[in-house]
C-alpha cells in the first residue's frame, strides 16, 4: 500500500497544513461553487470558480523556444507543427517562459514550486547518483489528491528511482510507460558492450520501462531500448487517451501529468515520421506535434474540453550545440546559450494554457515560471499548501483568469548544481560571475556550464535589447546590482529558517581538499 506522508524534515511543521497521503481522497464538495483561498507566502485574492476542472499537463523534453510555429519556427524550418500551433492560438501563448536549467531541475520546480536546491535536485540524475525527491516534498500529484482528484502521470518522470520518489508515492493513483531515467540511457546497453562491461552489469544498469500496480508498486514490463524509443511516444500518447476516455466516463475530475520524451536525445521516431523532415529533430518533433495532437483529440472527443485547463510546456531549451549529429536541430530563437547553461536560450522556452472561456487567447509576454504552476493550480481548484516550508511559485490565477493585467513574477534566480549563477529581474540578467556556455561539447565545458571569476561588478545585459548577451552593460546600470544584491539576501534570509538539503554536483567533487 501506499505509505503515509509526514511532513517532518523541514522545520516548523503546522499540522494543521500537511496533506494526507498519496491515496486519500477527499469527498467532492456537495456545492459547485468553490470559494478560493491560497496562501503561498501571503493571501492572494478570493474568487469563485464554478466547478473542479480536469487538468492535463503535458511537459516536452528539450524543445526549444524558437522551434514550435507559433514561436517562429514550424514550416519554416522544415517541420510544422500544426496542432501546436492550434493550441497556441486557442489559448495563452507564453513568450516569456522561464524554468530551469535541466531535466530535473525543471521537473522538480513544477512538481513542487520551489527552487530545485530546495529538495537537493539542482543537477540532472544520472544512474548511480542517490539524489531523489523526498517524501517530505508536497508535489501537483498530493495537491489534486487532496481535493478528491483521480491523478495519473504518463511517460518521463526523472525525478529519481528510489521508492519514495516513486510518483505513486507522490500522489499519483496509476504510472503508465514509465520512464525513470533520461532518453540517452537506451545507448547504455551497446555503449558498455563496446566498452567490454561484463553482461550482469548490463543487465543491472540498462534502463526500464515502468508500470504501476493497484497497491503502486512499480513494475519493471520492458526494457527502454533504442528499438523502443521508436515507439514510445506512441505508446505515451494511446495510454494517456485511455486515461482521459476512463476518468471521463467516471466523472470525476482528474489530473493527468503527460511526460513526453521528445524532442530529446537521441531523436529516434515511430517509421510514419522517421524522414518527415530533413533532420531527425524535425521528425521528432513532428512526432512530438502529432501525439500532442491525439491527448487534444481525446479531451474533445470526450466532451470535456470546455472543463478542461491544458496545459503545454518544455523542461528546459534545445541543444543545438552539444546534441551530436545527427540530432543537431533544435532552435532557441533570439536567446544565448542552450539546454544547462544558466543563460536565456537554457531557461526561456515554450509555453501554453488553455481553457475555453475562461482564459482569453493570444500572446502574452508577461513573465511566467514553471514554479508557479503549484500554487496557481491550487488557487484554482481550492486547495491549501503546506505552510512549513517556502515556495517560490507564485500564484498566477488572477493574471490567467484575465482579473489582473500583469503577471505576479518579475524575478527568478538561476543555480548551478548548488549555486546562484544568474538573476532574471525584469528586462535584465545579472550574472555575479562570468559565465562560458557549453556552446560545444558539454564534456569539454562542463555540463551546466561553466562559471570563472572576476575582477569588477557583475555582468547585467538588456535582455530586450540584447537577446544574445554580447553586451555587458553593468557600468552605466550599475544600480540594477542592488536588485541583484536584494533578492540574493531575500532567498539567503530564507536558508536561515529553511535550509537546503545537501545536493549532488557533478562537477564539484572536492578532489585535491
Amino acid at each position: 500500500m501506499s505509505e503515509q506522508k509526514h511532513f517532518t524534515l523541514l522545520p516548523r511543521r503546522d499540522a494543521a497544513t500537511a496533506m494526507k497521503s498519496a491515496g486519500v481522497r477527499v469527498k467532492r464538495a456537495l456545492s459547485r461553487v468553490i470559494t478560493v483561498a491560497v496562501i503561498a507566502g501571503a493571501m492572494c485574492p478570493v474568487y469563485a470558480v464554478a466547478e473542479q476542472p480536469n487538468v492535463v499537463l503535458m511537459l516536452a523534453d528539450n524543445v526549444g523556444w524558437g522551434d514550435i510555429g507559433a514561436y517562429g519556427g514550424g514550416e519554416v524550418r522544415g517541420m510544422p507543427t500544426p496542432r501546436l500551433d492550434e493550441l497556441a492560438s486557442a489559448g495563452m501563448q507564453m513568450t516569456q517562459f522561464l524554468v530551469e536549467p535541466g531535466c530535473t531541475p525543471s521537473r522538480a520546480a513544477l512538481m513542487t514550486g520551489r527552487y530545485s536546491v530546495r529538495s537537493g535536485l539542482g543537477t540532472i540524475i544520472i544512474g548511480g547518483l542517490r539524489n531523489t525527491l523526498q517524501s517530505e516534498e508536497f508535489t501537483l500529484g498530493e495537491m489534486f489528491s487532496s481535493q478528491g482528484y483521480a491523478t495519473a502521470i504518463v511517460g518521463k518522470w526523472h525525478l529519481g528511482s528510489e521508492e519514495q520518489s516513486w510518483p505513486t508515492r507522490q500522489g499519483f493513483d496509476e504510472y503508465h510507460v514509465g520512464v525513470i531515467e533520461t532518453s540517452e540511457s537506451t545507448l547504455y546497453r551497446d555503449n558498455m558492450r563496446r566498452a567490454g562491461v561484463a553482461d550482469a552489469e548490463i543487465e543491472r544498469l540498462v534502463p526500464r520501462i515502468y508500470q504501476s500496480d493497484a497497491d503502486g508498486n512499480l513494475e519493471a514490463i520492458r526494457e527502454y531500448t533504442t528499438e523502443y524509443r521508436r515507439q514510445i511516444e506512441g505508446d505515451i500518447a494511446r495510454a494517456s487517451v485511455d486515461y482521459i476516455k476512463r476518468q471521463a466516463a467516471a466523472d470525476r475530475p482528474f489530473f493527468l501529468y503527460v511526460g513526453w520524451t521528445h524532442t530529446h536525445y537521441p531523436s529516434l521516431t515511430a517509421p510514419e515520421f522517421t524522414g518527415k523532415s530533413t533532420h531527425r529533430y524535425g521528425d521528432a518533433l513532428m512526432e512530438l506535434d502529432h501525439r500532442t495532437g491525439q491527448v487534444l483529440d481525446a479531451i474533445a472527443q470526450a466532451g470535456i474540453e470546455d472543463n478542461t485547463i491544458v496545459i503545454w510546456l518544455s523542461d528546459n531549451g534545445a541543444s543545438p550545440d552539444a546534441a551530436p549529429w545527427p540530432d543537431k536541430g533544435g532552435f532557441n530563437g533570439f536567446f544565448r546559450g542552450e539546454l544547462g547553461d544558466p543563460t536565456e536560450g537554457s531557461i526561456r522556452t515554450a509555453g501554453m494554457i488553455r481553457w475555453p472561456g475562461r482564459i482569453r487567447p493570444g500572446k502574452s509576454n508577461e513573465m511566467i515560471a514553471i514554479h508557479d504552476f503549484l500554487p496557481t493550480l491550487a488557487a484554482i481548484v481550492g486547495a491549501k499548501l503546506p505552510q512549513d516550508r517556502p515556495y517560490d511559485g507564485v500564484d498566477q490565477s488572477d493574471f490567467f483568469l484575465g482579473r489582473q493585467q500583469h503577471s505576479n513574477r518579475e524575478h527568478l534566480l538561476t543555480f548551478v548544481n548548488n549555486d546562484i549563477a544568474a538573476l532574471r529581474w525584469r528586462h535584465y540578467r545579472i550574472y555575479p560571475k562570468a559565465i562560458r556556455g557549453s556552446f560545444n561539447n558539454p564534456s569539454q565545458e562542463g555540463l551546466l556550464g561553466v562559471q570563472v571569476e572576476k575582477n569588477g561588478g557583475p555582468d547585467v545585459y538588456n535582455i530586450e535589447m540584447d537577446p544574445r548577451e554580447e553586451i555587458s552593460i553593468g557600468g552605466d546600470n550599475a544600480w540594477v546590482i542592488g536588485q541583484w544584491l536584494r533578492l540574493v539576501a531575500e532567498y539567503n534570509q530564507s536558508l536561515k529558517q529553511y535550509p537546503n538539503p545537501p545536493g549532488v554536483s557533478l562537477t564539484d567533487t572536492g578532489f585535491g581538499r
